[in-house]
């Protein structure tokens, strides 16, 4: 995991939707640049938001062919018939870790695993506005329809669109079919790999008819040999052709090309030594609060560097680009668009032990109240410190002023903080740590968490989970001190949660925090009236 490092107030959650007959598990990853020592390297008109190198790890991830973005994810096949969903992890917009990975086998209409390479070589993924995804194979060129990945292949249908694009692969040589294949609302592209003869190698699909039609590599490629390797396109149905070459002696190149409806192809980026490139073979397509960032993940063709350089091996590398013209002023914060409260959002804190001692707590905020079951037995150091500050009423008039939003599914998502601010007037001195390792407790959704620089510096801020937030949990095996003792845990929301959701929805002030809190201060803190214990029940009848 690389995310500790670089940013100590972020972490890591596991978050994906079921899917049959996958195995899960936290891949090994490593931070990678496009040019060393530039992290925001502009790029024709592309600008470098992070990436990872992805080791093959006990699957062998390995052999990624085709890429989609969907629901806050990233699915995937690859060229050995396995699917892949990755769920990658932002820290202000870049890319810097990959927290899950999901990967299964892609199965034939029985429902049995694809046989032989000549059945499995998947090679491109596309979903359906309708929901179903759509896999491009080559060798034994064809494209199966799934209803759900895990399960069996079902019958695309009569569609001209997909007839033509098979028609396209029926000279195709077997290891040159169908790369490239994505639909938008109202639009298919779909391409051979090549290029630069006089046979179409795409089809264009929309309302107005199928179209087959070559598109040419792009000057800065073409002369190595650049063919169509993915595509990927956005609900307004511009679509981004990705095309890759290599070439002994000169290495990998890449280029993008966007496809708007309406015009003509324009080339975006050319990608060349000396940057950090390897055998991109899948491109995906993001949109978020109005810009546009598109992915680019690399087939190591399972001779991966993983252990060392040698001769031939390659990497699976996964970068993340912004289009320029949707992205911020240079130096500008990101701020994460804010998302509103569902159901699931408003559920109250879950105590991981119910019948342990508690006492309550109401916070009473200008935009309602917070009801907290300080966990006095389980964390008594932490939560006694908490109700001291409540009983010499030094949070009344506080504010809370930190949304911390995360780039990631389900929204919202993230943690919202409140408190003294180190005002000299209020706080006490800092207080012994508690370690959830201790404690048995956890940063789950609605779970109060004290603030702090270092172990035993917690004084008067706190934070409130929106979602399970378990990265800041303590972790034993892990040498910084910091994430070896985590953060103390000592309380959870029990009535409340939506109005701790409406605060972390409130408009952010992008200039507004130093460091990696900028863009993340509310404009208009909102201020903590008073904190007082909760009354105690009445006892019970007689």
């Amino acid at each position: 995991m690389t995310i500790r490092v670089l940013l100590s107030a972020i972490f890591l959650a596991l978050a994906a939707p079921a899917l049959a007959q996958a195995e899960e598990f936290l891949p090994l990853t490593t931070p990678v640049e496009l040019a060393t020592g530039e992290p925001d390297y502009e790029v024709g008109d592309l600008i470098f938001r992070g990436g990872v190198e992805i080791a093959p790890d006990k699957a062998n991830i390995g052999g990624i062919s085709g890429l989609d973005w969907w629901d806050g994810q990233l699915y995937a096949v690859a060229d050995d018939g396995r699917w892949l969903v990755l769920t990658p992890e932002d820290v202000q917009g870049r890319l810097v870790d990959v927290s899950l990975v999901r990967i299964g086998n892609l199965l034939d209409e029985k429902g049995n695993k694809l046989g032989g390479k000549a059945r499995s070589d998947a090679e491109a993924i596309t979903r359906q506005p309708t929901g179903e995804w759509l896999v491009a194979f080559e060798q034994d060129h064809r494209i199966s329809q799934y209803a759900a990945l895990g399960g069996p292949a079902t019958d695309t249908g009569a569609r001209d669109d997909l007839g033509a694009a098979v028609e396209l692969m029926r000279t195709a040589k077997p290891n040159g079919g169908l790369e490239t294949l994505a639909i938008g609302e109202n639009t298919l592209i779909a391409c051979g790999e090549w290029a630069g003869t006089e046979r179409p190698n795409c089809v264009h699909a929309s309302m107005g008819g199928v179209f087959p039609f070559n598109l040419p590599a792009p000057e800065g490629i073409a002369e190595f040999g650049g063919v169509p390797t993915d595509a990927a396109c956005k609900p307004d149905d511009t679509c981004y052709v990705l095309f890759r070459s290599y070439t002994p002696g000169v290495g990998n190149h890449a280029a993008i090309v966007a496809l708007p409806l309406d015009g003509e192809p324009q080339t975006l980026a050319i990608l060349a030594p000396p940057l950090l490139l390897d055998n991109f073979e899948g491109l995906a397509v993001r949109e978020e609060a109005g810009r546009t960032f598109l992915y680019l993940v690399s087939d190591d063709n399972f001779r991966n560097c993983d252990g060392g350089q040698r001769a031939g091996c390659q990497r699976t590398l996964l970068m993340k680009f912004e289009v320029k013209g949707t992205a911020p002023p240079p130096g500008a914060p990101t701020v994460i668009a804010a998302a509103p409260a569902t159901k699931a959002t408003e559920r109250p804190g879950t105590r991981p032990f119910p019948e342990a001692t508690s006492v309550g707590v109401v916070l009473t905020t200008e935009m309602g109240d917070i009801t907290i079951a300080l966990e006095t037995e389980r964390a008594p150091v932490t939560a006694r410190n908490f109700l001291r500050y409540v009983d010499e009423k030094r949070f009344d008039a506080t504010v809370f002023y930190r949304a911390m939003r995360l780039d990631r599914e389900p929204r919202p998502n993230g943690l919202l903080q409140g408190g003294t601010q180190f005002d000299p007037k209020r706080i006490l001195p800092g207080i012994a740590h508690e370690p959830t390792s201790q404690t048995g407790l956890t940063h789950t959704h609605g779970a109060l968490s004290m603030a702090m620089g270092e172990p035993g510096s917690a004084n008067g801020d706190f934070s409130i989970m929106i979602e399970d937030q378990t990265g800041l949990d303590a972790d034993p095996s892990a040498s910084d001190p910091v994430w070896h003792n985590g953060y103390a845990v000592f309380g959870y929301v029990t009535e409340g949660m939506d109005v701790v959701a409406a605060i972390h929805a409130s408009a952010i002030a992008p200039d507004k925090g130093e460091g990696w809190m900028k863009g993340e201060m509310l404009a208009k803190p909102v201020r903590i009236i008073s904190a007082r214990r909760a009354p105690s029940p009445p006892p019970p009848a007689e």
